[in-house]
């Protein structure tokens, strides 16, 4: 079938170059390649009658292995059909071109992540007044929502809290009052950390520490619920038999994360303050009366009024923030790992933000 001359460099094709015989053709000239005199191989196809993509590709690779020797090739005497076939399957004449590697700009790099930026905003926006108009419209109409749902949640978010709180709370208190009473102690003012407790834990450390304790708590459970659900298409399957994702999934945890917030709250001061009290009655030697007498007189319903807009402002960053990242999870486990990971981070610092903000507004 194929004939190798030596002569005059020249290597004979003759017959049909098919997938049948390609790779024997390959490795007979490949091996006689180191024959050759000169330079200059000729690739004879005058007695080549049939040739498929397979011979073509053996061709291909006699002219590659020849160039790897130093050889330049020459195809002569094709047929016009053999010249059509060897057009169509040759893949030497088509260039390559190395993928182009952009340059690192810093202009660029922060214009993607301002442009990228200003699309969460946008979509947290979007989502945001959706949850508060679903939320107001499910107010006065129940249709659409789990029945049973709003108590469930109540007692997940709000009464399962509660041991949490309550020893965080008493223990923050009990410390901050212990520190207190030592300084204290030097001027003769012990009575002063009442004032203290009272009002540190009642306009700060209570709705911060309570806020702080959901989000990681109960911000991250939500989170991961929605993520869970998002990937594996259960928030599709609702929009398929005509549920509203937000007023069947989302609503029943907005109004009992609202309700649970500022009761946690307030049970927080509660806690936090009998912790400073135990101080108060037994290393700073103030006798209970005195205590109570006071924290009546230091605390105006202004301090107690910040706590609790405090709670329902942190009540729905908190849960805002857990539909958002929910809504957005991709990529299987993984993805709800990162949603849940990213709510608990961006949930918190969102509450020491907007904290910030009520304090320069009231104080």
């Amino acid at each position: 079938m194929q004939i190798f001359s030596l002569e005059n460099n020249r290597l004979l094709i003759t017959g049909s170059l098919k997938i049948n015989n390609a790779e024997e053709l390959v490795k007979e000239a490949s091996a006689n390649l180191l024959k050759i005199p000169g330079k200059n191989l000729i690739i004879d196809l005058s007695g080549l009658r049939s040739i498929d993509s397979a011979g073509v590709a053996a061709i291909d690779q006699i002219i590659t292995n020849a160039k790897e020797q130093s050889l330049s090739s020459k195809i002569v005497n094709a047929s016009a059909e053999i010249k059509a076939s060897l057009q169509t399957f040759s893949s030497l004449k088509i260039p390559y071109h190395k993928p182009k590697t952009e340059k690192s700009n810093l202009l660029l790099f922060l214009g993607q992540k301002g442009y990228g930026l200003l699309g969460e905003i946008k979509d947290f926006i979007q989502l945001t007044a959706d949850v508060f108009y679903w939320g107001t419209i499910g107010l006065f109409n129940k249709k659409g929502q789990r029945k049973g749902e709003f108590v469930n949640q109540a007692n997940l978010i709000g009464v399962d809290a509660l041991p949490i709180v309550a020893l965080l709370s008493f223990l923050v208190g009990f410390i901050l009052s212990l520190q207190s009473a030592q300084q204290l102690r030097q001027f003769g003012a012990n009575i002063f950390v009442v004032d203290l407790i009272s009002i540190s834990m009642t306009r700060e450390m209570g709705p911060l520490l309570t806020a702080i304790i959901l989000a990681g708590r109960s911000g991250s459970a939500i989170a991961s619920e929605l993520a869970s659900m998002k990937i594996s298409e259960e928030i599709d399957a609702l929009k398929s038999m005509a549920l509203n994702p937000i007023k069947y999934v989302v609503l029943p945890k907005l109004y009992a994360m609202t309700i649970a917030t500022p009761l946690l709250t307030i049970f927080s001061d509660i806690i936090g303050i009998a912790g400073g009290f135990i101080i108060g009655i037994t290393f700073l030697k103030i006798s209970p009366m005195a205590f109570v007498d006071r924290m009546a007189s230091v605390m105006v319903l202004k301090d107690i009024f910040i706590s609790i807009i405090k709670s329902f402002m942190f009540a729905w960053v908190i849960s805002i923030v857990g539909f958002y990242h929910g809504f957005r999870a991709t990529g299987g486990a993984e993805g709800v790992g990162k949603a849940t990971t990213s709510s608990v981070v961006t949930a918190i610092f969102m509450v020491i933000v907007v904290d910030s903000i009520i304090g320069l507004i009231f104080y």
